[in-house]
């Protein structure tokens, strides 16, 4: 596993991270094949993990917490989130300030996460949705700076909403925001035209989510895939967006070396980019963690195959399934 300064916050976390969404609140989640999963990232040596009290009401929180104290003897960075108070994914632009972040709210949910995690003090507490709208109030930066000279945070970050990776530059222009959270991949490439440019600038952090467009660079979802009653992702990928996002997939086959697979690709892809930080694919099961974390091995894409793939930047505005 390789290793990347985290920002001004001069942690170095694993160019792999894990992502923990798919730990709580989708079905066919297992807390005890999340248990083995989550061990066998750590024994490969991650080291972040992003959580949010959004998965599951609080229970991914706690695999997490439970993942610390088995490992006592490594340093484990938790990253977390606070859901917005209307309880509504992304944010709007109609969306109050007071409906969303008042103090009280976000002062409740950090100690929900702390409680939930079992310590006293979290890595990196973020927004887990934002509209730029917000910047300039100070209410919330104050409870920044209270958080973190009361030590229940050591660091504070944003994750803005998708397709939207210049809706939180405000916010990171106040000097309060210390990482940001934000879909890149080979399709949504459009961060790096003003988000990391600043983020360079600023030496804010970055976290690529989403790296595998959930999951269409797999390689794996056909036209006639469906998803399981209650997953997320069948409001996800309605017919308008499944279609393309296969036709897009089938567009990058001829593209993958031999011998890799679209979604080793994909996270290469990412990681030929030095602004990101680190990169939290979610894995629920074993053998994905072990073929991710596998990619952290210093190997890079070829240069021609790199320009080829950024030729496949597919930008696109959101929806109202996007979510």
């Amino acid at each position: 596993m390789k290793y990347r300064r985290f920002g001004r916050t001069d942690w170095h976390v694993s160019e792999i991270g894990y992502g923990m969404w798919g730990m709580a609140g989708w079905t066919e989640s297992d807390d005890k094949q999340s248990g083995r999963s989550l061990d066998v990232a750590v024994e490969n040596g991650v080291n972040f993990f992003d959580t949010a009290w959004g998965y599951g009401e609080g229970h991914s929180e706690e695999l997490l917490g439970q993942l610390v104290r088995r490992h006592p003897n490594r340093k484990l960075y938790t990253a977390s989130k606070i859901p917005p108070m209307n309880f509504k994914w992304p944010a709007r632009p109609e969306y109050s300030f007071e409906q969303s972040y008042p103090t009280s709210h976000i002062i409740e949910y950090t100690e929900k996460t702390l409680k939930n995690l079992g310590l006293e003090q979290l890595d990196l507490m973020q927004f887990h949705t934002w509209d730029d709208g917000w910047s300039s109030r100070e209410e919330w930066q104050r409870a920044v700076e209270d958080l973190k000279r009361s030590g229940k945070v050591a660091a504070m970050g944003i994750s803005v909403n998708r397709w939207e990776p210049e809706n939180g530059l405000k916010a990171l222009k106040t000097g309060k925001i210390d990482a940001v959270q934000v879909i890149y991949n080979i399709f949504d490439q459009n961060p790096e035209d003003v988000l990391f440019p600043l983020c360079d600038s600023l030496d804010i952090a970055v976290i690529a989510r989403v790296p595998f467009d959930e999951g269409t660079l797999t390689g794996n979802l056909t036209k006639q895939t469906t998803f399981p009653q209650g997953d997320w992702r069948g409001t996800y990928f309605v017919p308008e967006n499944l279609i393309p996002s296969v036709d897009h997939a089938d567009a990058l086959r001829p593209l993958i070396p031999e011998g890799m697979t679209m979604a080793e690709m994909a996270l290469r892809f990412i990681l030929m980019n030095k602004t990101v930080g680190t990169i939290i694919p979610g894995m629920r099961k074993e053998r994905n963690v072990l073929a991710n974390t596998a990619t952290s091995d210093g190997q890079v894409l070829s240069k021609q195959l790199y320009q080829e793939l950024q030729k496949h930047r597919w930008d696109r505005q959101p929806t109202a399934w996007s979510q």
